[in-house]
């Protein structure tokens, strides 16, 4: 088959174009400890008002008008305290405790003294008090529906599920999620020239994407099957290809037209048709994506840098809008020296940022991996290059 200029474009069109590719995927309703990584199908709304009482943000006293005021018991965290509080009366309260009825603020331990039953307030809340000695009203108290009405959005469809999040959705009244179900992705390693442990020798190198990807799939927001090894023949590329499940197969080396790259051809054997044969992006040119049958294979060249560019390329598009979410954004940053770039292509350069600023690393051969132990991200240069100082796009590591 041709891999000629038809099927080559550029950095941004390879984003768009694997973004625009993805359908997507059905939904499924998850228990909380359940939706970890997974993205939201939905808004998630406060089933109720948060907090659903009014309460104390200190531990201290829930105080009522004009001090001092003489202590009558105590209101703990999940155990109310029934009285009605009467002018000059409190209760020491914990954190979160429901304010009893008739308290008109709070006033923290450290800013009060003691004396037998009767407090009074000290230090920072003394200056707080008015003429007739009350403090604000609902100071340090957390009104209900402070932090939201019930019906309110809490998380916006499209949110990839962190644990925080998790615990925002929990605090809203939620015991399950609907959300976007995650694709399955085989992982298929080609090259004879790979070993799978201990140090390279005898002409052979060690493997160091198998050992990555499944941790790259599960950081994209997929869901992996497995990782195989696969002989560099034609033979055993149609059949690893062919005869997997999976939503998306990706695939690390034969994306060029050398020797023993036989991708191209197992790809055509088992009926696919290209979306994308070459991106203008160095390191990263021989990556590629195509649709076989409704699975959808992105190629990752056999470079570690190439391919850990690829999947930010093309699987990280993908899986956005396979979730329903819009193509990732790229930040900006200030590049601190004049960098050199291909005539035609984007060059992601390798850097580490501090205040914005991206400072390119050591070790940025397509071949190296050495320069992630220090990086946060790549520097996206125009094709040329970019001159010390000019602000260009950032794409970020995870």
């Amino acid at each position: 088959m041709s891999t000629g200029p038809e099927f080559e474009v550029t950095w941004e069109q390879a984003r768009q174009l694997a973004h625009q590719s993805a359908t997507t995927t059905a939904t499924v309703t998850l228990p909380l400890q359940q939706s970890a990584g997974h993205v939201l199908a939905q808004d998630v709304l406060a089933l109720g008002d948060m907090p659903p009482f009014a309460a104390s943000r200190i531990d201290g006293w829930a105080v009522s008008g004009s001090g001092p005021w003489t202590r009558i018991g105590d209101a703990l965290a999940g155990h109310e305290f029934i009285e009605k509080l009467s002018a000059g009366e409190c209760v020491h309260i914990a954190t979160g405790a429901v304010m009893p009825n008739g308290a008109t603020a709070a006033l923290k331990d450290e800013e009060s003294q003691i004396d037998g039953e009767s407090v009074c307030a000290i230090d920072g809340a003394a200056g707080l008090l008015d003429e007739s000695g009350a403090l604000p009203y609902f100071h340090d108290v957390r009104p209900s529906g402070y932090e939201a009405k019930i019906g309110e959005v809490l998380i916006p469809k499209g949110t990839k599920l962190t644990p925080a999040i998790i615990g925002v959705a929990a605090a809203g009244g939620h015991d399950e999620l609907v959300v976007f179900r995650k694709l399955v992705v085989d992982v298929f390693v080609f090259g004879d020239e790979l070993l799978s442990s201990g140090p390279s020798r005898d002409g052979k190198v060690r493997d160091s994407l198998g050992p990555q990807l499944p941790l790259w799939i599960d950081y994209i927001g997929a869901e992996l099957n497995q990782v195989k090894l696969v002989a560099d023949t034609l033979e055993d590329h149609f059949a690893a290809i062919s005869t997997s499940k999976a939503d998306l197969i990706v695939t690390t080396g034969g994306t060029a037209a050398g020797p023993v790259d036989h991708l191209h051809n197992a790809i055509v054997d088992a009926g696919g048709s290209f979306i994308i044969d070459a991106v203008l992006v160095r390191p990263g040119y021989h990556q590629l994506m195509a649709k076989i049958g409704d699975r959808h294979l992105i190629g990752l060249p056999g470079n570690p840098q190439s391919a850990v560019i690829g999947l930010l390329s093309l699987a990280v598009p993908f899986i956005a809008g396979a979730n329903g979410q819009s193509l990732p954004a790229l930040d900006t940053c200030q590049i601190s020296m004049a960098l050199k770039g291909p005539a035609r292509e984007v060059r992601l350069a390798l850097c580490s940022l501090e205040s914005n600023i991206a400072t390119p690393l050591e070790h940025l051969d397509s071949s190296m991996l050495r320069g992630f132990v220090k990086a946060n991200g790549y520097a996206v240069l125009p094709a040329g290059g970019a001159e010390a100082g000019q602000i260009v796009p950032w794409l970020n590591l995870p």
